[in-house]
């Protein structure tokens, strides 16, 4: 077809494009910022607007040679150009023909060519049926490449359709067809339109072909993509997302952290392999799913407890002392304990921690004693209250099945503490209860038995955990409500209520500072003298404590303030006995005093209450009647069943008295405890009842200076009874100069202080027969 084509020489500038290559007929704008080729552009806007492009053989030479680019390109007319910031131009160019440059030189700073404008004469060619065949098979293989790849808009094609120069419908196609640039300078080279047609056509089946193949394979791995991948594929995107966010959550870094975390505990090998296999199991949870933070949240729980903290016993004993002392007054008996189980650790290293209960009336300092405890060791210090306590759970927590489940408060003191060994506080433990929840009691048994609380499992962390290095202090007010198998598991101490002299000076060394302090009072501003403290004890406060007198100081050191305050001159102000009535009102209480004289059917007995020790006055009136046994003071069960008892022993022992044996028949007696409105019970005025309906049915009276505490039994025998220091320290407090107990509490003297002892006698007596020789007024002789 050679007679087709016109040859049309030119000289025009030459610009060699980096990456890019143009057919003819196709618009292109791209950006020159090269020197050589900015002037190249200059020369063709100066000239007719035309400009030779072709491609670099590299894209990456910045200083380009004849030889570093193509000798064929385009002829292209330069439509537009736009200079941007950098000297930088765009261009807009619309491609002519095709050229080949003859003759290349660089002159004046650009590339210049003798350009050979080869044209095809579409009028003058004669009709070609094989070019007609090969155009429409180019046209339909250009619609499936549309078809197939998604890639051209299919609007081309009517472009396309209506072109009837088989050189622009040849390189339209090429020009919207995925080429690699050496096909593209390939198609660009043949200037034969035939063989351009099946250079391009070959190149379209090509493409077809690995179109349908990569179509293929893109429907195989659709359909091979099931759930999980589809979800590994939305993890990714959330990964990215929560990147971006700042909420990077990647599960594989906590699992090295927990992994890092395992390598460090110090646990038995069991205890190890279940937290690994914890790990794997969450490494593998899917991150949508609830269960990861289920797990996340167990395993934070496992890794807070102290597997390796310890702290340092402090094995000073005089240093323990001190500490003690100086926060707390009197307990002898815990802080004598306290530096016991510090000797032996100075001994042996593999003690275990004892554990103590202190049981006493309200405010005594069973729980500050326990933190001076922990100070005085050095140790760290949890407590935990446990009244009102009625779930089982709250001790083992709850298995992690349940929804919110967390560890019980065992666990949760230890991640408190952070370490094994602190000192812990079960408050109140007399006060627990059980319900349809379970009995929390006897979930304790395990935690304060020192055999079995080394391996300690709780329901939530479900892997054992040793509690026998902890110094576990429980405290109550009675002893009634903890359960026997409890109560065997501990160490008793019975801290008893203060006497009057202790609670001086704690009122003295402790409150009276403290208050003080809390009222931002000067220390030297308020000032009380030991008799107005003594007032202060005895008839305005009556408890075993000093929580009510701490309170009653602390009133009066408001009223010292408004007085300052009110009044900024003054330099001192003294609280005396006298002035109490002013600060307090008028006295609270009056402890009962000794009868004045000895009479007939009145006896002071002592009793024992949760405030402390009380004199007991019991009347007793014989009056004739049917023989009934009247009683009233509001007495308990087992204060009437005492009162029965000694009327039995009296009918026993009736002769020896000149009792009339049938005395009750013919009499009534009406026992009378006074206070009536205050409950009593127990058996501990046995032998006051009894004595007193001796005395009323004989007419012989009672020594008034005698009190006296015991449990009678049919036969007469005395039986001891408790609450002894209390009971003696109320008869000092009375005026009472001899008490009889029985032979058995002889031992509970030595907690009675010696100032005590030097102004009472004690009678200790085994039998009714010795009261009533010791007790009854008879001939004068006593």
């Amino acid at each position: 077809m050679e007679q087709n084509y016109t040859r049309v020489e030119h000289e025009l500038p030459l610009i060699p494009l980096r990456g890019l290559a143009i057919f003819p007929y196709m618009i292109l704008n791209f950006d020159v910022g090269r020197e050589v080729s900015l002037r190249a552009l200059d020369e063709a806007m100066a000239s007719e607007d035309l400009v030779f492009l072709t491609s670099q053989k590299a894209a990456e030479v910045d200083e380009p040679t004849e030889d570093d680019f193509y000798h064929v390109g385009t002829i292209c007319k330069v439509k537009q150009m736009i200079k941007l910031p950098g000297d930088t131009v765009r261009v807009l160019v619309e491609g002519i023909s095709r050229g080949k440059a003859t003759e290349i030189k660089l002159e004046d700073g650009y590339f210049s060519a003798k350009i050979e404008e080869i044209l095809f004469d579409e009028e003058n060619a004669e009709e070609d049926i094989e070019v007609e065949a090969f155009v429409r098979n180019v046209f339909d293989a250009f619609e499936e490449y549309i078809n197939i790849g998604n890639r051209v808009s299919p609007e081309i094609l009517i472009s396309l359709g209506e072109i009837d120069n088989v050189d622009r419908f040849i390189d339209t196609i090429a020009a919207n067809i995925y080429l690699k640039p050496e096909q593209k300078q390939q198609v660009l080279e043949e200037f034969d339109v035939k063989k351009r047609l099946e250079l391009v056509y070959t190149i379209l089946l090509e493409e077809i072909d690995i179109l349908k193949i990569e179509k293929k394979i893109t429907l195989r791995v659709k359909k091979q993509m099931n759930k999980v991948q589809k979800e590994y594929y939305l993890r990714e995107q959330l990964k990215a997302i929560q990147k971006e966010l700042g909420e990077d959550e990647d599960i594989n870094s906590e699992v090295e952290e927990y992994r890092s975390k395992l390598k460090k505990i110090k646990a038995p090998k069991e205890t190890k392999e279940k937290i690994a296999k914890e790990i794997d199991k969450f490494s593998k949870v899917s991150p949508m799913s609830p269960d990861l933070s289920v797990s996340r949240t167990y395993l934070d729980n496992v890794f807070s407890l102290p597997w390796n903290n310890e702290t340092r016993d402090k094995l000073d004993l005089q240093k323990a002392k001190q500490i003690l002392d100086d926060e707390h007054y009197g307990l002898e008996k815990v802080k004598e304990r306290i530096l016991e189980y510090l000797a032996i650790r100075q001994l042996s290293k593999s003690l275990k921690g004892p554990i103590i209960c202190l049981v006493g009336p309200p405010g005594v300092g069973k729980t500050s004693i326990a933190k001076s405890i922990a100070n005085s060791l050095g140790r760290k210090f949890v407590r935990i209250s446990l009244g009102g306590v009625r779930d089982e759970a709250e001790i083992r927590g709850h298995r992690r099945t349940y929804v919110g489940a967390i560890p019980g408060r065992i666990v949760n003191g230890l991640k408190e503490a952070k370490t094994k060994n602190p000192v812990f506080l079960l408050d109140e433990i007399d006060k627990m209860s059980a319900d349809y929840k379970g009995d929390p009691s006897s979930a304790m048994l395990e935690v304060l038995d020192p055999e079995q609380n080394k391996d300690f499992v709780d329901h939530y962390i479900e892997m054992p955990f040793d509690l026998s290095k902890i110094l576990f202090v429980t405290t109550a007010n009675s002893l009634s409500t903890i359960p026997r198998p409890l109560l065997d598991r501990m160490e008793i101490i019975e801290v008893s209520g203060y006497i009057e002299e202790e609670k001086l000076n704690i009122a003295k060394k402790y409150l009276l500072p403290k208050q003080i302090k809390e009222h931002a009072l000067n220390p030297e501003f308020l000032k009380m003298d030991d008799e107005t403290i003594r007032d202060i004890i005895n008839s305005y406060t009556r408890e075993a404590g000093v929580r009510s007198l701490e309170r009653t100081i602390g009133k009066i050191c408001r009223k010292v303030a408004k007085k300052y305050v009110e009044d900024p001159s003054l330099e001192e102000i003294v609280v005396t006995k006298k002035d109490l009535d002013d600060y307090l009102g008028k006295n609270r209480y009056r402890h009962q005093l000794a009868g004045a004289k000895p009479e007939v059917g009145v006896v002071t007995g002592l009793a024992w209450t949760s405030v402390g020790g009380e004199t007991l006055t019991v009347e007793v009136n014989a009056l004739k009647g049917k023989g009934q046994i009247v009683l009233t003071g509001k007495l308990g069960d087992v204060m009437k069943e005492s009162a029965q008892a000694g009327i039995s022993y009296i009918r026993s022992i009736a002769d020896r008295f000149n009792i009339d044996p049938e005395f009750y028949k013919t009499n009534d007696i009406h026992i009378h405890i006074p206070e009536g409105a205050v409950p009593k019970d127990g058996p501990s005025a046995g032998i006051t009842m009894a004595l007193a309906v001796i005395s009323a049915l004989t007419n012989i009276p009672v020594l008034n200076n005698v009190a006296m505490t015991g449990e009678i039994t049919l036969r007469g025998r005395v039986l001891a009874v408790g609450g002894v220091k209390e009971k003696l320290l109320a008869a000092h407090r009375a005026g009472i100069t001899k008490v009889l107990l029985p032979k058995e509490c002889e031992a509970d003297l030595e907690e009675i202080p010696q100032n005590v002892k030097e102004k009472m006698e004690f009678v200790f007596v085994e039998h009714m027969d010795q009261v009533l020789d010791h007790a009854l007024l008879r001939n004068g002789e006593k």
